[in-house]
């Protein structure tokens, strides 16, 4: 195992030794919030607590209707995460239209060892009949009788009707044909999905560092090959790590925009930019910051200075995200799409 571990931390290294360099530590805020959905703000129908957070939510368009998929907390004393569904009018928000209170019911909840102390983050995407969503599973694994913490990459599949039908977590398959599972792993969106492979962007942490890669996944196994792992994007000198945090959004045939965030060194906040991926998985253009915390609301809470955006959703000439609020609410930030991509930029190949 710690001949893949190392393999891979050599491609880290590498990336970071000569990939840097192409983002600025600014804010060019391009985004405004249209929408803010508090904790008192959500009625959740089938459960009988009041929810302490709702927050880092996943979205998925279904015609005008918008699909939010909220993390929800009921308790400070564990911090056990759920995954809920609100389910709002695209349109109404765009023209700053929020009927309150809001109804959300829970979706997913801990059930297996391995999610016991949460399901958090989702990322979904409309497949088939249903949906795909990528999570972190927050939770243990056993070696011999002691439980250890371990933060799992974790997919379940639901219906049409919202239902969990499976559920696992994601290993890395060794090109020994071992299997390797990093004890920190998350912050993963699907590019592509053709019956059972997905090219998948995934963060793992290898031995503390953390960057964004690329790989294919087998849906079958819940396997990511390890041959197929390559980084693509690297923290800056500025930042303590980086990650992906949206769904991918299909520009044009063969590219997919992308949200991830950057950890700033100088005060410790979550900011978040665009990307554009290939087909072929390749980072070709990049932003800098367009999406972070200012002010009072989003300024403070649970974790302070942070936008945290699962959710990417394109309609007609609008680009919205939707994202977590310093760990306690949800926003939803509004921009035209082509003021968006005005503000990426393509890499230059050496």
């Amino acid at each position: 195992m710690s001949n893949a571990v190392d393999r891979l931390l050599n491609r880290a290294r590498e990336l970071l030794s000569g990939a840097r360099g192409i983002r600025r530590n600014v804010i060019d805020p391009v985004f405004k919030r249209v929408a803010l959905i508090t904790p008192s703000d959500v009625n959740v129908v089938n459960y009988p607590r009041r929810p302490v957070e709702v927050f880092n939510p996943a979205a998925v368009l279904n015609g005008d209707e918008l699909l939010i998929f909220p993390r929800i907390i009921f308790d400070y004393l564990n911090y056990v995460s759920s995954i809920g569904l609100i389910r709002l009018r695209v349109s109404d928000l765009i023209n700053g239209v929020l009927t309150k209170p809001i109804e959300a019911r829970l979706i997913m909840w801990p059930r297996e060892l391995w999610e016991f102390r949460g399901c958090e983050d989702p990322r979904v995407i409309k497949y088939g009949d249903g949906y795909l969503m990528l999570y972190t599973g927050w939770g243990y694994y056993l070696t011999g009788d002691e439980l250890k913490p371990r933060a799992h990459q974790a997919l379940a599949v639901l219906n049409s009707g919202f239902e969990v039908t499976g559920r696992g977590f994601f290993r890395i398959r060794t090109i020994n044909n071992d299997y390797y599972t990093p004890d920190f792993w998350k912050d993963s969106a699907f590019i592509r999905v053709n019956g059972d492979s997905a090219l998948m962007l995934t963060r793992p942490n290898i031995n503390g560092i953390e960057v964004g890669w690329v790989g294919y996944a087998d849906l079958r196994d819940l396997t990511v090959s390890e041959d197929s792992m390559k980084p693509i994007l690297p923290f800056e000198d500025f930042e303590f790590k980086v990650g992906w945090s949206t769904n991918a959004v299909e520009l044009s045939k063969g590219e997919y925009l992308v949200g991830w965030h950057g950890v700033v060194k100088d005060d410790y906040s979550y900011r978040n930019g665009l990307a554009v991926i290939n087909d072929d998985g390749e980072l070709i253009a990049i932003s800098n910051y367009l999406l972070a915390s200012g002010g009072l609301v989003e300024e403070y809470g649970d974790r302070p200075r942070v936008v945290f955006g699962d959710g990417l959703v394109k309609y007609g000439e609008w680009l919205m995200w939707v994202g977590g609020v310093s760990d306690y609410a949800v926003g939803v930030y509004l921009t035209n799409i082509n003021k968006a991509l005005n503000s990426i930029k393509y890499i230059k190949k050496s």
